[in-house]
């Protein structure tokens, strides 16, 4: 048995432009329902009616309705439904949610100027998501690699170093970008030598396979908030946002193998450890007014620009060969390869646009709605190729046979949000909400390792998810004492949707697999108004 460890990509270390694919950047896009007990127990819809500090990070202009001081912050529990324990990850974690304080200045009888800072957890990446002995037919992730070179994507061929590795045509020096790293592992340990420096690649269909993955890490925002007022009737807002990303994931991902006759060939077996880090900048700007003097209904409008990611991936990837496939001269195979390797890339999100409407009814009942809008298809995976500008910045730019892929795979995302609020006494409040998020993904969406782009070069797997819409319903209950408020909410939020081990139709079929992300979180929130 013979091992192989590559330290790093020889094919990428020569090159310094990098950048990510369009399933990989998609978990940046979007956001938890999360913040205050408050915000969370009415499904979020409070950009109208303001007055809560979570609507830093949505509508600023919310912040201007506030007449006094405040400070807040929220722990949370979250539990995940229908998931086993995978890499040493519960399926229940403590969260700390949110922490922040609004000090307002009065500027005459009806105008205030006030200034708030927020923190909060705009996502919270743990999951765990398992699929077992799932059906495909004529395809398997190593024959891909096999197929890929069959029909002429690229040209494998012997480096100088002594791997193999992707050419534009057997005569070519010149690499291609859609051979991948999870392509290099399988060409490398998989490939048969049958006479010195002649690698033959022979793939073998699977007929079942096994994955897990255990997602962990967040995205922290700090929102940094001017809002104001005029004479009651105005009030507007602009936040300066900070994100800060901090992704890790590791997945195993077995095949079983098949001969043409039936026999078993044994399992190959991919280990992948990726992290992502870095962090990300945005403006958003917030306007709510009371078109009727003496009317509470009051009107909302916001617009978020994109958030301007620079961040870096890495990532270890080990193939364990238990197969027949691999053979060396000397009878024994190739039993593991090893690569790592590090890149950093840019990624901009899209515009989101939002409008509100909210209504209170005396002392009792307020009642909000919003509806937000962000075309995710125009978000943007950035090369950075080591250039810079007159001042020093590094440039970037498009990856545009990526985005070209995004636009097929990621639609235009509607978020309504729908919530009330109750108080049968001035020192108890009751709150309900529903929260809908409409699917990000065409439901033929492609994570298509044929493309000529950086994000495929730099792939070290090949599985992806098309989610569907997802369902939040949340209710919560608040009171006050003095100058302290308690809060308490409980959100549950589903997700449903197809997961591919790889993409379909290279080589043969594959069946998706039905998945779901069920969550349940508990929010408790302590506030202090001076």
């Amino acid at each position: 048995m013979k091992k192989l460890f590559f330290a790093a990509l020889a094919m990428a270390v020569v090159l310094p432009a990098a950048a990510q694919d369009t399933y990989e950047s998609a978990r940046l896009l979007g956001g938890d329902l999360n913040g205050t007990a408050r915000y969370v127990g009415m499904g979020g819809a409070m950009e109208a009616l303001g007055a809560d500090i979570s609507t830093t990070g949505t509508n600023p202009a919310g912040i201007g309705l506030f007449r006094h001081s405040t400070m807040s912050a929220s722990l949370g529990l979250v539990s995940q439904a229908d998931a086993k324990e995978f890499d040493g990850r519960s399926t229940t974690n403590v969260s700390f949610d949110q922490a922040g304080f609004v000090y307002t200045m009065r500027m005459d009888r009806t105008s205030f100027l006030n200034f708030a800072f927020n923190y909060h957890k705009s996502r919270n990446f743990n999951q765990i998501l398992s699929v077992a002995d799932q059906a495909v037919y004529d395809a398997a992730s190593n024959l891909i690699t096999a197929e890929k070179d069959l029909q002429g994507y690229y040209s494998i061929g012997m480096s100088t170093d002594g791997y193999l590795l992707g050419y534009k045509s057997p005569t070519s020096s010149q690499q291609t970008l859609n051979f991948s790293q999870l392509d290099y592992l399988n060409a490398n340990v998989l490939s048969d030598e049958a006479e010195p420096e002649d690698y033959v690649l022979y793939g073998m269909a699977a007929d079942a396979y096994n994955f897990d993955r255990a997602h962990r890490g967040w995205i922290n925002d700090f929102d940094f908030t001017l809002s104001g007022n005029s004479n009651d009737r105005i009030y507007w807002g602009l936040t300066v946002g900070i994100h800060d990303v901090r992704y890790k994931g590791y997945s195993e991902y077995t095949e079983g193998l098949r001969f043409l006759n039936g026999d078993d060939g044994g399992i190959v077996s991919y280990g992948d450890m990726r992290t992502i880090k870095g962090t990300g900048v945005d403006l958003k700007l917030g306007l709510i007014a009371r078109p009727v003097e003496y009317s509470p209904f009051r009107v909302g409008l916001y617009v978020h620009t994109p958030t301007w990611y620079d961040l870096t991936s890495e990532n270890t990837t080990t193939l364990v060969n238990l197969s027949a496939l691999g053979e060396n001269l000397d009878g024994t195979y190739t039993e593991m390869g090893d690569i790592s390797n590090a890149y950093d890339f840019r990624y901009y999100t899209p515009w989101k646009f939002g409008l509100s409407l909210g209504h209170t009814i005396g002392n009792n009942l307020a009642i909000g709605a919003t509806y937000e809008f962000s075309d995710y298809g125009a978000s943007q995976n950035r090369v950075k190729d080591g250039s810079y500008d007159y001042y020093g910045n590094e440039d970037s730019y498009k990856d545009r046979v990526m985005k070209s892929n995004t636009e097929d795979v990621l639609k235009g995302v509607s978020t309504l949000k729908v919530g009330v609020e109750f108080k049968p006494v001035p020192e108890l409040a009751l709150r309900a909400g529903y929260n809908y998020v409409s699917p990000a993904y065409a439901d033929n969406g492609v994570r298509d390792q044929t493309l000529d782009s950086y994000g495929v070069k730099y792939a070290s797997t090949s599985d992806y998810v098309n989610w569907k819409a997802t369902n939040r319903f949340t209710c919560g209950i608040g009171s006050k004492i003095g100058s302290m408020n308690l809060d308490l909410s409980y959100q549950y939020s589903a997700t449903d949707g197809d997961f591919y081990p790889f993409q379909p139709n290279i080589t043969g079929s594959v069946t998706p697999a039905s998945v779901s992300n069920k969550r349940h979180q508990v929010l408790l929130t302590l506030g202090y108004t001076f």
